[in-house]
């Protein structure tokens, strides 16, 4: 069952940029340990949906931290030096195209973000998932937060992890398939990647079969998606 949460009333409307009041609140209550969860690759054609968990240390807080796309590559990968050596505890998690072909975007999702909490090496207390809802089986309550990565301080750290994790990633993948230009788009569905999809078909293993323009055109004998 899938817990969907409108809005915390602890985390305001997305301010300038996040903060870390709605996390300092909850510490107050009696909860030690916050872990902030993003994915990113939900839209992408070509590689995997990536998560990323990230219990912050309030006394060390990353400074400059913000919704990963509102950053360039630079701040990006500063912040994540930053983060890796800040936070309390990082996990990571990945589910790759040919499980979202044998499910489903959604749900790969929100399995990979439960996955990310599951591998913390500290215990969170609460979890606070940016969107609308909550995976199921955490093992703590949670909020979901719509645009949580502009409004949370935690969210936003895993919102930068996941972000360049999965860029570097596809960047590997860019050396492996130079005629796709993964480095320069990520697995996005750019004019330059569908061009490119068109003249050399679809790569089996990072391609996404079962979405548009994929689906329906091209075969995978490994998923027995058919045309």
């Amino acid at each position: 069952m899938f817990h969907s949460v409108s809005d915390c009333s602890r985390f305001s409307v997305p301010p300038k940029k996040p903060d870390f009041f709605g996390e300092l609140q909850l510490m107050r209550g009696g909860v030690c340990h916050i872990a902030g969860v993003d994915e990113v690759g939900r839209g992408s054609l070509a590689g995997p949906v990536v998560a990323a968990a990230v219990i912050l240390n309030r006394y060390n807080l990353p400074t400059g931290l913000d919704d990963s796309k509102r950053l360039t590559i630079q701040q990006r990968s500063s912040l994540y030096g930053e983060i890796m050596t800040r936070a309390l505890a990082i996990s990571i998690s990945a589910l790759s195209a040919c499980s979202i072909d044998r499910g489903n975007i959604r749900t790969c999702s929100l399995e990979v973000m439960r996955r990310a909490v599951y591998g913390l090496s500290v215990r969170p207390c609460h979890v606070l998932v940016d969107g609308r809802d909550v995976p199921p089986g955490l093992p703590c309550n949670a909020d979901a937060l719509i645009k949580g990565d502009q409004r949370s301080m935690s969210i936003a750290a895993a919102s930068v992890i996941a972000k360049v994790f999965r860029d570097r990633m596809m960047v590997i993948a860019g050396l492996a398939y130079p005629a796709y230009s993964f480095e320069k788009h990520v697995g996005y569905a750019t004019v330059v990647h569908r061009r490119a999809i068109e003249e050399q078909g679809p790569i089996r293993g990072l391609h996404r079969y079962s979405f548009a323009p994929i689906k329906g055109r091209f075969m995978d004998e490994t998923n027995r998606f058919s045309s």
